[in-house]
C-alpha cells in the first residue's frame, strides 16, 4: 500500500480543502502561457499519436484501481487508437487547478474536490464517472460493536488529514447523522494503524484499499485487535465517487474531444477485460510493480481488483448500460447535501459540472470483442492460477 492516500486533503493544518485550492487556483489557472501545453499531438499527420497526461488522486501509481489504464497498455489497445497516456503521481489539491492550467489533460478527483474546485473558479468538468456509487467505507476495529454509520454519534474517526473531513461528512448526512456530532483526527498515513490498534473508533476506507487492508494484517505490526468494515455500498450511501475531469474549454474543441474519446474507448476495453478475467488484469497490474509485489500477495491483488471492478462495472449493470455514465439524480442530491454542510457556498448544480457528451461514443469506439477474446486466452502464471475469485461481486 502506498504511503500517500487515495483522495484529497489538505496537507497543512488549519487550512481547509477548499482553501488550499482556492490557493492552487490563484496560481495556476491564471497562468495563461499554459494554455499551448494542453493534450500533446505528435503532428497533423493521421496517424498522429496523441498523448494525454493523466494525473491520479494518489501519490503513488503502485496501486490496482487504474487497471483500466494498465491493462490496455500492457495489451495494446491504445496503439490502434493512436493514444499515448502518460500517467503522473498527483497531490493532495486533486490537481484540477493544473489540468485547467495546461499541466495535466485528465484529472481524476473525488466529488468533494471537484465541487470546490468548480467553486472556487476552477474550469473543470467531469466527462466520465468511474464509480456511480459509493466506494467509500468505514474501517473499525475487530472487536467494534458499531453495525450502522448511525452509530458514530460521539465517536473518533481517524483520517489522514482533516480534508478528508469532506468525503466524510456527506455519508454521515446520508443517515441522518449530523457530522459535528463526531470527532474527527489526523494520524497521517498510520490512520489505519490507529484504528486498528483502538485510538480511534473508526476510520475511512475505500474499496480494493480494504481488500489490501484485510489481506496484510502483518502491515499493522504485532498485537493489533484487527479490522473489521462498514461498506458503503451495503449500508445505503449512494455516492457519487470519484470521475475523470478535463478542461471544459476542451469539450468545444472536437479534436480534443476525439481524442479523449479515444482514452476512453481504451478504458472501456480494459473494463471488458477484467469483467472476463479479473485474475488476468491483476496480474498484468501486479506485475508492472516491483514494489507492489512486496505489500501484497496474487490473492490480495485479486481480491482489490474485484472490489473495484464489481463498482466500476455499475453503470454497464444498469440503464442506460454504458461504462462512464454520470446519473444525474444521483449528482443532484449529492450536490445539495453538500450545499446544506455549508462545504460549498453556492448551490450548485449537474449542468457545467458533469457531462455525458463523450460516454456513448467512447463505447461505440471500443473493440469489446477483442478486449474479451483477450481475456479468455489470457494466460495466467503459476501464482496467479492459485487465486480465486471472491464471491458476492457481481461484473
Amino acid at each position: 500500500m502506498e504511503d500517500t492516500p487515495f483522495i484529497e486533503g489538505s496537507s497543512e493544518r488549519g487550512i481547509s480543502g477548499r482553501e488550499l485550492l482556492k490557493r492552487s487556483a490563484v496560481a495556476g489557472v491564471g497562468v495563461t502561457t499554459l494554455a499551448g501545453l494542453s493534450v500533446e499531438s505528435a503532428g497533423a499527420r493521421s496517424s498522429a499519436v496523441d498523448t494525454v497526461r493523466w494525473v491520479s488522486p494518489r501519490g503513488s501509481l503502485e496501486v490496482m484501481d487504474d487497471y483500466n489504464l494498465h491493462v490496455p497498455t500492457v495489451m495494446g489497445y491504445f496503439k490502434p487508437l493512436n493514444i499515448n497516456v502518460k500517467l503522473n503521481a498527483g497531490d493532495a489539491s486533486g490537481n484540477l487547478p493544473q489540468v485547467a492550467a495546461g499541466q495535466q489533460d485528465m484529472g481524476y478527483a473525488s466529488p468533494g474536490v471537484l465541487t470546490a474546485s468548480v467553486e472556487a473558479g476552477v474550469p473543470v468538468t467531469s466527462v466520465w464517472e468511474m464509480i456511480p456509487s459509493q466506494v467509500f467505507d468505514f474501517v473499525l476495529p475487530a472487536d467494534s460493536k458499531i453495525k450502522n454509520p448511525r452509530q458514530l454519534r460521539g465517536k473518533t474517526i481517524a483520517l489522514y488529514n482533516i480534508g478528508w473531513k469532506a468525503i466524510v461528512d456527506p455519508m454521515l448526512a446520508e443517515v441522518g447523522l449530523d457530522p459535528k456530532t463526531v470527532k474527527y483526527r489526523e494520524f497521517g498515513p498510520q490512520w489505519n494503524q490507529a484504528v486498528a490498534l483502538s485510538l480511534a473508533d473508526a476510520g475511512l476506507s475505500w474499496e480494493g484499499l480494504r481488500a489490501q487492508l484485510e489481506g496484510t494484517a502483518a502491515f499493522f505490526g504485532s498485537g493489533n485487535a484487527g479490522l473489521k468494515f462498514l461498506i458503503g455500498s451495503e449500508w445505503g450511501s449512494k455516492g457519487p465517487s470519484n470521475s475523470y475531469q478535463v478542461r471544459t474549454a476542451d469539450l468545444k474543441d472536437s479534436a480534443k474531444v476525439d481524442i479523449y474519446t479515444r482514452l476512453l474507448a481504451g478504458s472501456v476495453m480494459g473494463f471488458e477485460f477484467a469483467r472476463v478475467n479479473p485474475r488476468a488484469a491483476a496480474q498484468i497490474v501486479y506485475e508492472q510493480f516491483p514494489g507492489m509485489q512486496k505489500v501484497m500477495t496474487p490473492q490480495v491483488a485479486v481480491d482489490s481488483i474485484m472490489q473495484l471492478a464489481s463498482l466500476y462495472h455499475t453503470s454497464r449493470r444498469l440503464p442506460p448500460h454504458l461504462y462512464g455514465y454520470h446519473y444525474p439524480n444521483a449528482w443532484t442530491k449529492y450536490l445539495n447535501t453538500v450545499y446544506k454542510l455549508g462545504q460549498t457556498k453556492t448551490r450548485l448544480t449537474t449542468g457545467g459540472l458533469l457531462s455525458n457528451s463523450l460516454v456513448k461514443p467512447a463505447n461505440a469506439k471500443a473493440d469489446k470483442a477483442r478486449a474479451r477474446r483477450d481475456a479468455a486466452k489470457f494466460k495466467l502464471s503459476a501464482a496467479f492460477k492459485k487465486t480465486t475469485l471472491p464471491k458476492g461481486l457481481p461484473l
